[in-house]
């Protein structure tokens, strides 16, 4: 592989005038300005449907697309909405964040109004659409449908019957709720559609799309109601154990994620069905992959079920390298990312490199204090060629905000590295990124925050509130911008 470089931002962080970043204008725009960089691939996060807290990682399903990143002006080229419509739904008024609550209130109101004009005419696309998606699209349709007639309550709290899919049960909504079923059949339909018109024009433009594997499923998903075997959970759907991580330097009580824990007994037995088709699907959405908490796969933090922190949990054995020899003709001659961060034990490294992948480094993490356990693989001169060079991640402070935050020690120990006592720090983003772009990493990626010095957090880990709302401004890819970020794509061998 060459040395490569790429952006992160998430879909929803575009400037679209509807709210959130979808798939429309803003996101071929973005194409083109990463392109005209000298950029070769965009790396997302999740993009399925988002549950509590609007989390990319608790989504409803593993294999649905996020109805919020359905484009209006693409519904409105299709003549399945106006302008005016569009235009008449209230989405938020500070265009620099999400306003969740109003999505929910309106966005549906909006596509159902296309949804109403789309059902007079007869499309075989669709048609084909629902057979090629059956297999996932169906329970999916239904499990959405349901969430709407139980108020928007989460699973555990639906009837036996239908939690527990009793056939009497599944025929009697199958038919009352039909017109709903259909309803998000069709959000489907326009997702899919939209994205794999989006793929194709990066892919034209030389740029390839990174995924985001989440390793966990929510505990209100359609996921866990379809596959309950698969899944450390008694017979009414309720988890014995549930995953997040241990206490460490940077979180007294660890992180408690609350998702259920996979039977992995169960899931070889089945020859790992499941996670076939889900590496299946979700390289047919993307060109490369980020698989998430990539060390649970080797060993897994498991929390016994109702505990208020993650103090009094345990590691236990995962699959390790019997699940990716199953996976690996799937695989195969894609670009795989292993989030192989936070403490990293000789197994987990032995695992990355036996499978192939690249491992990530983290800039931030070489200077940072708190922990020095194997924060020193951090430190750009000891960078490997078979990992992907970061600034930051989704989960860090942009750097411009970290530099605000860490200690004066810290701060100089990384202007000795850099030797640079003179740029400001409001500009030292820009500076680390040069320096990720130098290391011998084969792909260096860099949070959009960072190229633009802006101090907005995408998310908090061990936070719920105020997450996963961070919006780019219009016109933050500037011309001197792009001019800058191709200059030193070149400088540092990045450039095709």
């Amino acid at each position: 592989m060459k040395r490569q470089s790429g952006v992160l931002l998430p879909v929803f962080s575009l400037p679209s005038g509807y709210g959130i970043g979808d798939l429309g204008k803003c996101a071929y725009t973005f194409v083109n300005d990463l392109k005209e960089a000298g950029q070769s691939y965009w790396q997302v996060l999740p993009i399925g449907p988002t549950g509590y807290g609007d989390s990319p990682y608790q989504s409803f399903s593993s294999f649905a697309g996020n109805p919020y990143f359905i484009s209006p002006e693409k519904l409105i080229e299709q003549n399945l909405l106006t302008k005016d419509e569009c235009d008449s739904f209230d989405f938020g008024s500070n265009p620099l964040r999400i306003d969740y609550p109003k999505l929910f209130a309106y966005r549906q109101k909006l596509l159902h109004k296309a949804f109403e004009r789309f059902k007079e005419k007869h499309s075989k696309d669709f048609e084909a659409f629902c057979d090629k998606e059956k297999s996932w699209l169906c329970d999916y349709s239904l499990f959405m449908s349901l969430k709407e007639a139980y108020g928007g309550k989460p699973l555990a709290e639906w009837d036996k019957d239908i939690r527990l899919r009793k056939k009497d049960a599944l025929d009697k909504y199958k038919a009352s709720l039909s017109e709903r079923i259909s309803f998000h059949k069709f959000l489907q339909f326009c997702f899919y559609n939209q994205w794999d018109s989006l793929k194709a024009y990066a892919n034209s433009k030389g740029v390839q799309i990174i995924g985001d594997l989440p390793i966990y499923v929510s505990p209100d998903s359609v996921d866990l109601w379809t596959s309950k075997e698969l899944f450390d959970v008694d017979e009414n759907l309720i988890p014995r154990n549930v995953a997040g991580c241990p206490p460490d330097s940077f979180s007294e009580n660890g992180q408690l994620w609350g998702n259920p824990l996979y039977d992995w007994k169960e899931n070889k037995h089945s020859d790992y069905k499941w996670w076939k088709k889900r590496i299946e699907k979700s390289l047919e959405l993307f060109d490369a992959l980020r698989i998430d908490h990539f060390r649970g796969f080797d060993e897994y933090y498991s929390i016994p079920y109702g505990s208020k922190n993650a103090v009094n949990g345990e590691w236990e054995k995962g699959p390790g390298k019997d699940l990716f020899n199953k996976l690996m003709p799937i695989m195969k001659k894609r670009l795989i990312i292993a989030e192989d961060l936070g403490f990293i034990t000789p197994s987990v490294k032995k695992l990355v490199r036996e499978c192939g992948f690249l491992g990530m480094k983290v800039l931030q993490f070489a200077f940072d204090s708190r922990d020095s356990s194997g924060f020193c693989d951090h430190i750009p001169h000891k960078y490997q060629k078979n990992c992907v060079s970061y600034t930051a991640t989704h989960d860090n402070p942009p750097t411009t905000a970290w530099l605000s935050e860490i200690t004066e020690e810290e701060r100089q120990a990384l202007r000795r590295y850099l030797c640079d006592y003179f740029t400001p720090p409001e500009n030292l983003s820009v500076v680390l990124a040069g320096l990720a772009m130098r290391s011998k990493a084969t792909l260096c990626i860099i949070p959009m925050q960072d190229w633009i010095c802006s101090k907005d957090r995408i998310n908090t880990p061990s936070t719920c509130a105020g997450n996963w709302q961070t919006r780019m401004p219009k016109g933050f890819f500037s011309e001197s911008l792009k001019e800058k970020m191709a200059e030193l794509t070149k400088l540092c061998g990045r450039i095709k």
